[in-house]
């Protein structure tokens, strides 16, 4: 059977990939190494993960933003502070190298195109609640997935891609590798994947410790690297080995109280390793984001260390970014050039990100140098100047994409605007259609957006706010494509529908 597209990797990312090309009826198969899709590391304390603007506004537009914010039994956090305290206690926001920024000290007028009443900024979230949310949506649009079967070759050509996979040939249009920092899609596609080494292994256990009180809580730097002591008996550390203990050796109880003891320079005794794992600081992006008809997205696209939570939410990105335009290349109606505009925003992102996370290792490094650079820091990020930047580069709000315009609000996520009914422009995505928004109905954009029916929807409303615009185009995945500040120019909004959307049907 052929699929207009193979995913590998049924993760997060591979996941929503497939229910964005499900909006467009692409006919869509997973592949899954894993058999088994329940992990310990999934749940919490290890399963943990911060999700920012930018996947809250995406689940929104597809309407999932309730079912990944319920409150579980394996617990959902919200970012709205309510948790972190009594009245007057800290309300932490984020934070960059361990340093936290709070929300009271954020100043979100600064952001003129994100609504007041936008939805939530930030939510913690287990892994094993969120695959589990994304799975059940994959599996009600139609997605097959196929786990304990993984990508073992390919051979790709101009017409499609024909996978070897648990001992069968399969066939596809495209194939995108959303399978992990250690891709097979992106090896056996000889994608060029540069960046750092890693300077620390990093641990995540869970034990039981004889002598709690002889570590303090909360995060540690120390001359001989970082622990950080959460709920009673869940430690993260760094030891700055060069990465060198991570996937060498198995991970023991004697060996991580030894790695406990140097860190923290006390004689800590553990009683016994509940479960743990090790992860690195390698930093690496692939060079490229797309080879002829396969492409990378997530982890097998840019990998580097979970500090502030960047990684998921890059991946999501991503997803959201590759759906729509791969969709209207295999429907034939994508303009020239569209596809190849998912690696031309989305690997600059990426780079971005990287570069954040290898600042925060060096904040973290055990010398003088970098506890002087963290103190300076620390005052920076507890003003109000300080705590915005911080919180829009950690949330995503300041990405931008360059599409030409010199407008602010081209290229960049959607304001939620609640229109005349009372709806919001989120709720008008959830088709996977782009959206023609026309503040003051006028009957040129009407016809116009007619002539593309099958690809765009037309609204014409007022709104709650219209932040002073005539019109706004925005794209499936939520992006600003075209503004008019006044009356709308009806060659202007053509030439920038013919430019997303093709040729009208």
């Amino acid at each position: 059977m052929t699929h207009d597209v193979v995913i590998a990797g049924a993760g997060p990312v591979g996941l929503f990939l497939a229910c964005e090309l499900r909006l467009a009826n692409v006919s869509v198969r997973v592949l899954e190494q894993a058999a088994d899709p329940h992990s310990p590391l999934k749940r919490l304390p290890f399963g943990r993960r911060g999700l920012w603007a930018s996947s809250l506004d995406a689940f929104h537009r597809r309407g999932m933003l309730e079912d990944i914010t319920m409150p579980t039994a394996a617990g959902v956090g919200f970012g709205s502070g309510a948790m972190a305290g009594g009245p007057g206690a800290p309300r932490p926001a984020g934070h960059f190298a361990g340093i936290p920024f709070d929300y009271d000290d954020i100043d979100a007028a600064r952001w003129p195109y994100r609504l007041p009443d936008s939805p939530v900024a930030n939510v913690s979230c287990d892994m094993a609640h969120l695959e589990s949310v994304l799975a059940a949506r994959a599996d009600a649009m139609g997605v097959e997935v196929r786990r304990g079967v993984g990508v073992e070759g390919f051979e790709a050509s101009d017409e499609g891609v024909t996978l070897r996979a648990g001992g069968e040939t399969i066939r596809a249009g495209w194939l995108v590798g959303c399978d992990g920092a250690r891709s097979t899609v992106r090896k056996v596609g000889g994608f060029g994947f540069v960046g750092t080494d890693p300077e620390f292994t990093g641990y995540s256990v869970l034990v039981d410790i004889a002598d709690p009180g002889k570590l303090r809580p909360g995060r540690n730097y120390t001359p001989a690297g970082m622990y950080m002591q959460g709920q009673p008996g869940y430690i993260a550390m760094a030891d700055f080995d060069g990465g060198a203990f991570h996937r060498t050796r198995p991970l023991t109880l004697e060996h991580v109280q030894a790695v406990l003891r140097r860190i923290a320079g006390v004689d800590v005794t553990l009683t016994a390793l509940r479960a743990g794992t090790t992860w690195t600081d390698r930093a690496y992006q692939a060079a490229t984001y797309r080879k002829g008809r396969v492409l990378l997205a997530g982890d097998a696209a840019h990998i580097h260390s979970p500090l502030g939570g960047q990684g998921l939410n890059l991946g999501f990105g991503d997803a959201m970014n590759l759906g729509w335009k791969l969709a209207a290349t295999i429907r034939g109606d994508a303009p020239a050039g569209l596809l190849d505009s998912y690696e031309r925003e989305r690997l600059p992102v990426g780079a971005q990100v990287l570069d954040w996370s290898r600042a925060q290792v060096a904040l973290m490094r055990p010398s003088p140098h970098a506890r002087a650079l963290e103190a300076i820091l620390r005052d920076l990020i507890g003003t109000r100047d300080g705590a915005t930047y911080f919180a829009e580069r950690v949330w995503g709000i300041s990405v931008r994409y360059d599409l030409g315009s010199d407008h602010p609000l081209v290229g960049r996520s959607a304001p939620d605007f609640e229109l005349a009914d009372g709806t919001k422009l989120g709720e008008r995505l959830r088709s996977g259609q782009g959206l023609l928004l026309d503040f003051d109905a006028r009957a040129p954009l009407q016809a116009l957006a007619t002539r593309w029916g099958d690809r765009i929807a037309y609204v014409a409303s007022t709104a709650k706010d219209t932040l002073g615009l005539g019109a706004v185009l925005v794209r499936p995945d939520g992006v600003v494509a075209w503004v008019a500040e006044s009356a709308p120019d009806p060659d202007q909004a053509a030439g920038a529908l013919s430019r997303w959307f093709g040729q009208p049907g």
